[in-house]
């Protein structure tokens, strides 16, 4: 297993679940959620994008319905199988927020459409929005009772420790040669290989350049105050992200549409220009952050993919591969894991082909 991620572990986990006695190597060249898998703001969200009326546009009616299927299955199963406790999750429900009335308008469609497909879901007028949020200038959104938050790193930290597998840090992958994994000072005989490297996979799976594209995502953390935001919030399309930790602190994330070219590639840094957009997307919404000092700022790199979804499955030489998650890890991550898992245990998938590594590659395919 190279990559100990959200992905990696997970997959790890549930081979240790479904065959105990297979012999599991997770290998990073960092620590477990040293990525994105332990930098993002900790939302467990379902669905592929922001609504379910772009959903349905991008991907059909009924791919749109199975892939909200699933991310409430890795939901479901994330709480069943794991302690909720030891991640902090928190059962707070989320809110979608309109940014224009064109999106407000489909959050309103997407209740309708989400509620036909059994998936609770409640449309909130902007007055109900701010007045829950504290917040002001908000539009309408769209309230779904299965959201919550969580830590990443202390999932992936909890998904290792239970996975049975042997990890290696420090070991970084040059090549993957046959069924040889081999690194610096090291060569590992595997008989299967899962590659879970994020926007780095396409240095040891070529194909892979085809799939993902690095972003970078940047954040920042106001002090802790009394004004607490009590679920995750998505608003913009998804650009702007905010919440409250169990300090107070309240982790703010996104902007990046407003810096896309900026944004692109590995360089692990914050831009000035960028924070500055953030602290005035959150004083702007949210008078109770005014006189609150910024704790922290920093950055994570993101896979993201041409048609928004994963990639996740068999190559043609039989190796395994998860990649281009576009910034909807935890959404997927748990359950991609499992498919991991079967797949390299020869076993049918049910969800394996939404995320199929040939499918075609153009946007909205």
């Amino acid at each position: 297993m190279v990559g100990a991620g959200l992905l990696g572990a997970a997959t790890a986990f549930w081979l240790g679940r479904l065959q105990p006695d297979a012999e599991v190597v997770l290998l990073d060249r960092r620590w477990p959620a040293y990525g994105a898998s332990g930098r993002n703001a900790g939302f467990l969200l379902q669905g592929a994008v922001t609504d379910y009326v772009t959903d349905i546009k991008l991907y059909g009616a009924e791919k749109a319905l199975r892939l909200r299927q699933l991310t409430h299955e890795n939901r479901d199963r994330l709480l069943a199988e794991l302690d909720p406790e030891a991640f902090r999750f928190r059962a707070t429900g989320s809110l979608t927020v309109a940014g224009d009335p064109a999106e407000e308008s489909r959050l309103r469609e997407s209740e309708t459409l989400m509620r036909e497909g059994g998936f609770p879901a409640r449309f909130l007028e902007a007055e109900e929005v701010n007045r829950r949020l504290e917040s002001r200038g908000y539009l309408g959104g769209l309230f779904a009772e299965s959201g919550g938050m969580l830590d990443p790193v202390a999932l992936v930290t909890q998904l290792v420790a239970r996975s049975g597998a042997r990890l290696w840090t420090g070991a970084e992958v040059a090549r993957l040669e046959g069924g040889l994994v081999v690194g610096d000072g090291f060569e590992i005989e595997a008989g299967k290989t899962v590659v879970c490297g994020g926007p780095w996979t396409p240095a040891l799976v070529p194909e892979a350049r085809a799939w993902v594209s690095p972003i970078r995502a940047q954040m920042l953390a106001f002090s802790p105050g009394e004004l607490r935001i009590p679920m995750p919030v998505y608003s913009h399309e998804g650009y702007y992200y905010i919440r409250s930790d169990e300090d107070g602190r309240v982790l703010l994330g996104g902007a990046r549409h407003l810096h896309r070219e900026a944004e692109v590639g590995f360089e692990d840094r914050v831009t000035p220009r960028l924070q500055s957009d953030l602290e005035a997307y959150g004083l702007q919404h949210f008078p109770g952050l005014a006189g609150r000092s910024v704790e922290r700022r920093w950055s994570g790199t993101m896979g993201f993919s041409p048609d928004g979804l994963p990639f996740v499955g068999a190559l043609d030489n039989g190796r395994l591969v998860a990649t281009g998650f576009t910034g909807h890890g935890l959404a997927y991550g748990f359950r991609c894991g499992l498919m991991l898992a079967n797949l390299a245990l020869g076993r049918r998938d049910e969800f394996a082909d939404l995320f199929d590594p040939h499918r075609p590659v153009s946007p909205g395919s």
